[in-house]
């Protein structure tokens, strides 16, 4: 257990960290306009819904201020051909430079449920949806950008939706939708178990399109996610979270809290953790030897290596002891109870986004021209 002394001095450090991570240029949202001229960059388009406040100014979009009524919009990014993986090249000034930047190149507003729905049929692959669930303390366009990167860099075949409040979009219900993947971080994980709870309680399981649920550096009290999960009913999704022991965004969590041990710094090899991880049917990730820098707090995103593990095999529900894993040594997974080397990666930290979850709707279905206000009514995650 870290001494308060120490916890102490990591709590500025960590302030400070944070806001080095704010350093790039703000409004980056403003599209630009690919040329012929321009070099050949990697497309990702994803669907953003959120209940912020718009803030007037295309290069924003949205404030931190919440709005009353939820919006929906399909946003392309260009991300430039020479880059290391696992990083967002941010512009150093705008407007951003496609062959060196990420860069916005359209964005559209969804008005009305068919549109939405227009958007996925063009845009879903192979019937696999993404969800990412990101933090209130970041900046719409941090998390754009983080999106992108992640689906880029891991190479997944699935339509990418990014959610930055919680609103009821009927994603499960999309016929087009065939499997629904939940990537949650950091403090949000307990919102994300909670939604997933309340789906628990009031349908008696989670919605078996929900195939996956991926915690990366869980924030949360391992009691209450317990409690979370035992309550969602079954059969659940398959979970798999990320711990590392080294986290000291956790460390600050565990202090602030009185000491509570956070679900993602917990060492999953020893008891009782990997008897319950084992009796719970959840695979755990140890981060803990990957090399990081800063918080720790982030090695998920911003190694290549374990970005294309998500993408490429936990999304699509291949075991992790299989032996084509290819990581190198020194990385542990904790899959059933047993424990395996599965490789040795490097990793700088990211900074956390605090996540949200939407819940699904119910009820009959609505007219085709209802508009996205009524249709993604805004729905407290607590009881």
């Amino acid at each position: 257990m870290i001494a308060a002394r120490t916890v102490r001095t990591l709590v500025p450090l960590l302030v400070a960290a944070l806001l080095a991570g704010c350093g790039h240029p703000s409004g980056v949202m403003t599209p630009i306009v690919l040329t012929a001229a321009t070099p050949k960059t990697s497309q990702v388009s994803m669907l953003v819904a959120t209940t912020r406040e718009p803030s007037g100014d295309p290069a924003t979009l949205f404030t931190g201020e919440r709005s009353p009524k939820p919006y929906l919009t399909a946003v392309d990014v260009s991300i430039p051909p020479k880059r290391a993986p696992g990083t967002v090249q941010w512009p150093k000034r705008l407007p951003p430079n496609p062959a060196t930047d990420f860069a916005v190149t359209s964005v559209k507003e969804i008005d009305t449920v068919p549109q939405g729905r227009a958007w996925f049929r063009q845009n879903i692959q192979g019937g696999h949806a993404l969800v990412f669930v990101h933090g209130f303390n970041n900046k719409y366009e941090d998390s754009v950008f983080r999106l992108a990167q992640i689906v880029h860099d891991s190479g997944m075949q699935a339509t990418p939706l990014l959610f930055t409040w919680p609103s009821r979009a009927q994603l499960t219900a999309d016929a087009d939708v065939k499997d629904i993947t939940i990537l949650a971080h950091s403090m949000g994980t307990w919102l994300t178990m909670e939604a997933l709870r309340q789906m628990g309680i009031r349908d008696g399981h989670v919605n078996s399109k929900i195939h996956n649920v991926i915690l990366a550096s869980p924030d949360i009290d391992i009691q209450v996610f317990a409690k979370q999960f035992a309550e969602m009913g079954t059969p659940t999704p398959k979970f798999t979270i990320f711990v590392s022991q080294d986290d000291k965004a956790l460390a600050v969590s565990s202090f602030i809290t009185g000491r509570v041990s956070r679900l993602g710094a917990i060492d999953p090899t020893v008891e009782p953790y990997r008897s319950k991880l084992e009796a719970a049917g959840i695979t755990a990730i140890d981060l803990t030897k990957v090399k990081g820098e800063g918080l720790n707090h982030g090695k998920f995103a911003e190694s290549p290596e374990i970005v294309q593990l998500i993408g490429q095999r936990i999304i699509t529900g291949q075991t992790l002891t299989d032996s084509n894993v290819s990581l190198g040594q020194g990385l542990t997974a904790v899959v059933g109870g047993t424990v395996t080397t599965i490789g040795n990666v490097a990793a700088t930290a990211v900074a956390a986004p605090v996540t949200v979850l939407e819940q699904p709707i119910q009820g009959n279905r609505r007219p085709a021209d209802e508009t996205l206000q009524g249709d993604l009514k805004p729905q407290p995650l607590t009881q």
